[in-house]
């Protein structure tokens, strides 16, 4: 399973200074596209290492998953003599990510204007709760919170009556894919320039982007033409339907889905209803229209829809849990979840890169590492004698906390 990198970020060296979620999603990405990424860990190690289910402690399966393809040094840049040790490696570096709020990222040195006058043509990303500028520029922030502060949580509320998040760290992984995106958008920049440049990525205005997508409506006009919200999302019959034996998801959308969906379910006569006679009528009764799909679901089991549906040409499948899509008879095929030897943690399943490239396919080159497994390795390819990594291992900074 551990192939030779291939990817499209091949030889691209990424400095990685992220924890939690976020930033380690953006560069597992990275790192699954052929860049070598060089994860630098407190001595206690990414919080996430020890979040969920373990065989070993620090291994958890959040850093078996997110910490391929990286290797793990220890650098505590608190300790004044690392920093000679994290200057060089940023003199190495083509990227620098990191996840720290401006003001911190300032007393540790690792600001833009210092990282850029080591390395002027490093891609500087860092990706915090809010922007840099306005009110909340400082504020700490967690999933939960811009799912709160972006109206997701709320959109819930309107459906069912009482607000929820997303069960999924869904801001933090939205906001790691726009920062990969952004980060692999300068490299080309400065594959054709030279230039190096700074990027940062915030939760709040990336998520409130990502939510308001297709709900500002109304909104989008001055003045406004009505209210925020998608009705077709906002419809509290939205929703995977009761059969006769489980649960289906059926989604009729366009005009010939609706036509066919009716004449199947024996309501022909509603195809000239003015309500239901195209899109936008549609969309203003939709809560209607997917009232009559609930109801009619209830005739037949699961099975039998899913074919009569496939036969009728309207789009239609299971509902799966979590569980199911080990099972799911495509996922099998595609090898979406192969299983794998990890050197420490024994026999794993694996989450496969989703996106095939037919010249520079990324995949798992490099598993996921022990707290600190390449520090010495790393310092000896940076010039430092073992008489220099001795010293630094008796201060406690590049070693793990005991």
């Amino acid at each position: 399973m551990i192939n030779t990198p291939k990817g499209p970020l091949q030889g691209v060296r990424v400095v990685d200074l992220t924890t939690v979620m976020l930033g380690p999603f953006c560069t597992q990405i990275l790192g699954e596209m052929g860049a070598e990424v060089i994860k630098i860990e407190t001595p206690e190690g990414d919080v996430n290492r020890w979040t969920g289910e373990s065989r070993s402690p620090g291994m958890s399966t959040g850093q078996l998953i997110k910490g391929r393809n990286k290797r793990s040094i220890i650098l505590d840049l608190k300790v004044k003599k690392v920093r000679k040790v994290f200057e060089k490696l940023i003199q190495t570096a083509d990227v620098f990510v990191h996840n720290i709020r401006p003001k911190a990222a300032k007393r540790l040195a690792i600001d833009y204007e210092t990282i850029a006058e080591l390395n002027p043509s490093i891609i500087y990303a860092s990706a915090t709760g809010f922007g840099e500028t306005g009110p909340f520029a400082d504020k700490p922030a967690y999933d939960d919170l811009i799912q709160g502060a972006s109206g997701i949580a709320s959109l819930f509320g309107k459906v069912t009556g009482i607000p929820r998040y997303v069960p999924s760290v869904m801001a933090d992984k939205t906001t790691g894919l726009f920062l990969s995106n952004y980060i692999s958008m300068a490299l080309f920049h400065r594959e054709r320039t030279g230039e190096g440049q700074k990027l940062h990525v915030p939760m709040y205005e990336s998520f409130a982007a990502f939510v308001v997508s297709e709900h500002m409506q109304g909104q989008t006009f001055i003045p406004p033409t009505g209210p925020a919200g998608y009705t077709r999302m906002l419809t509290a019959h939205r929703k995977p339907y009761e059969t006769k034996d489980g649960f289906i998801c059926v989604v009729p959308y366009t005009q010939k889905h609706w036509v066919n969906f009716l004449t199947l379910t024996g309501r022909a006569d509603l195809i000239k209803d003015p309500r239901f006679s195209n899109q936008t009528e549609r969309t203003k009764n939709i809560d209607t229209l997917y009232e009559i799909v609930s109801d009619n679901m209830k005739s037949r089991s699961t099975n039998d829809w899913i074919i009569a549906l496939s036969d009728a040409d309207i789009p239609a499948g299971p509902m799966n849990s979590p569980e199911d899509l080990f099972e799911c008879p495509h996922l099998k095929a595609v090898d979406m979840f192969p299983e794998i030897e990890h050197p420490t943690e024994g026999r794993i399943k694996h989450i496969k890169v989703p996106a095939a490239f037919s010249k520079t396919p990324g995949g798992l080159y490099h598993h996921s590492e022990k707290l600190g497994a390449s520090t010495n390795a790393v310092l000896n390819e940076l010039g430092f004698s073992n008489i220099e990594i001795t010293e630094l291992e008796s201060l406690g900074a590049i070693t793990p906390k005991k």
